[in-house]
């Protein structure tokens, strides 16, 4: 899952990323309206979720939310403020707001509302990913193969879970570059390719069935 912080405060900003970093999540941040507002533009299907502040240089959050809904953008937007009467919770949720958080907020509680935002998809998605004997389970982060669990890092269950989600699809490495990884990352780095073998090692070593294939010049699959 891939996050974009939009929050001028940023000490504030740099602490969201590195918690939803340890949480397995990629997390790009701006510092003012205007760029948040140009990032969603031009890369919102690189996003699953957008957490943005009110009180923001250049153009406010409040701005940044009509206009992109204004342009059908859909993505979950968790708005983040100092302003908590129920004109302004109902000012926020009418200009099409998916849900707000009040500051101070705990950690914890950001992590909470971003699973609900992005269990909201225009379709129902599985409790469980199931390819063969291959078994991934998104919300307690289980993998098992024959039953067997497997280890897995936060990144590895992600680069996972992407491809499972995507089954006999040839996934380009640079659609796994950018819903894995941020926006900073180097494109031509071989992390990709890295991690893939990682997997390989702990899903396909052992198995007589090998699962994930490599598309020569394009990326990876897994097949069914």
């Amino acid at each position: 899952m891939k996050i974009l912080i939009i929050e001028d405060e940023e000490s504030l900003a740099k602490l969201l990323k590195m918690g939803l970093k340890k949480e397995g999540y990629a997390a790009d941040y701006v510092l003012d309206g205007e760029l948040g507002q140009k990032r969603i533009e031009l890369y919102h299907r690189d996003y699953d979720a957008v957490i943005l502040d009110l009180m923001l240089p250049k153009k406010s959050g409040l701005e940044v939310l009509k206009n992109i809904r204004q342009l059908n953008v859909s993505i979950p937007v968790l708005i983040l403020t100092a302003k908590d009467s129920l004109d302004d919770k109902v000012t926020l949720l009418d200009a099409g707001a998916d849900d707000y958080l009040i500051k101070p907020f705990h950690f914890n509680e950001v992590l909470a509302r971003l699973r609900a935002l992005t269990r909201r998809p225009e379709k129902v998605l599985p409790a469980e990913l199931r390819i063969a004997d291959l078994v991934l389970v998104p919300e307690t982060k289980i993998v098992s193969r024959n039953g067997k669990e497997i280890k897995l890092t936060l990144k590895e269950f992600r680069l996972l879970e992407y491809l499972m989600r995507r089954p006999n699809q040839a996934v380009e490495r640079e659609d796994l570059v950018d819903n894995i990884w941020d926006f900073q990352f180097d494109s031509l780095s071989n992390i990709v390719d890295v991690y893939i073998n990682r997997l390989r090692e702990k899903i396909d070593k052992d198995s007589g069935k090998k699962l994930i294939e490599t598309i020569h010049g394009v990326g990876y699959k897994i097949k069914t």
